[in-house]
């Protein structure tokens, strides 16, 4: 992946997507004692970032696998993405989606076109994507694929074009292909430029794949964070984040809620708390900046429903 590739990505996409908004916050400045600027990425068509690489990918797709039909595996955000997608793109979807996904998340999936196939676990999705993979249909990954992390490195370019003296940035990670992708983008078009990366407790699988010098699956996500509940990394992410961000902070559920509740009274959105985390992780991360940097904290999904808000808020 180099500049030219981002930059023919964001061409690619741009009739599909919205060019999200970038804007400095007076009140989280004055909190933090530096520039703080806020990509609002949840504005985004599906409500998150994912659109950008699901149609990085299918763009790139030749008619005859398009015509096989894709499957994707997801309890979240990537579900809806390739379904929005692939019905803007005439192609058939199925989503195989874990039992326990959240109801609003399955619900939008299927009104974006797609049909869901619900399975008891995420090792049977998996299983079963394997199914539709042998009957012919084309496995959209969620991170470990080079046009998706290629797609979500667009969201970094929109950064530094907008924002030219941007110093730092600051991303939460799931399986890793945003915040590689990003990290890429931001360092190639402003070789300065540092980014962060974020998890949270419970959902940490690139904390301990770089802990480890290799991905780990993680027994269970018991983060309240399940857009980041990746359940491993993969060798590409991993070593993608090993050489282009600085570190990757884990904070807790309750520093993601928090932060969530502030985003919410002072930004005015509901962040989900995949997102939120990036204000706990610049709280974590103060000392290593300056009055003169020009910090951005990507806001990165809201797909999270007022009554799991609330909930997440009663539990801490």
């Amino acid at each position: 992946m180099d500049l030219g590739s981002f930059r023919e990505a964001a061409d690619r996409i741009a009739p599909y997507i919205k060019r999200t908004p970038l804007e400095y916050s007076h009140s989280l400045s004055k909190r933090m004692g530096t520039s703080i600027s806020v990509k609002y990425e949840l504005f985004q068509r599906t409500g998150s970032f994912k659109v950008r690489g699901a149609f990085n990918k299918l763009l790139q797709m030749p008619d005859s696998e398009r015509s096989r039909g894709v499957v994707a595996v997801s309890g979240g955000n990537h579900a809806q993405a390739v379904a929005f997608a692939a019905a803007k793109l005439g192609v058939d979807a199925v989503i195989v989606m874990p039992e326990n996904t959240p109801a609003a998340s399955v619900a939008a999936t299927r009104d974006y076109g797609a049909r869901v196939d619900l399975e008891p676990t995420i090792a049977e999705c998996f299983e079963k994507v394997r199914e539709y993979e042998d009957q012919g249909r084309v496995f959209v990954h969620p991170f470990d694929d080079e046009e998706i992390i290629t797609g979500q490195g667009t969201l970094g370019l929109e950064i530094v074009d907008t924002l030219p003296d941007v110093t730092d940035v600051i991303v939460s990670i799931g399986g890793g292909g945003m915040a590689a992708g990003v990290a890429v983008a931001c360092r190639q078009a402003r070789p300065g430029v540092r980014v962060w990366g974020v998890e949270t407790e419970g959902a940490d699988a690139m904390s301990q794949a770089i802990a480890a010098g290799a991905p780990v699956e993680l027994p269970a996500i018991t983060s309240i964070a399940k857009t980041l509940g990746a359940p491993y990394v993969s060798e590409r992410t991993l070593s993608l984040i090993r050489e282009n961000l600085e570190s990757v902070t884990v904070v807790t559920d309750q520093d993601a809620v928090r932060s969530m509740e502030l985003i919410a009274e002072r930004l005015k959105v509901v962040a989900e708390p995949a997102a939120a985390c990036t204000l706990a992780a610049a709280e974590r991360l103060r000392v290593q900046f300056t009055e003169q940097s020009r910090v951005v904290l990507v806001l990165c999904g809201g797909n999270t429903s007022l009554k799991d808000a609330c909930t997440y808020l009663a539990m801490f």
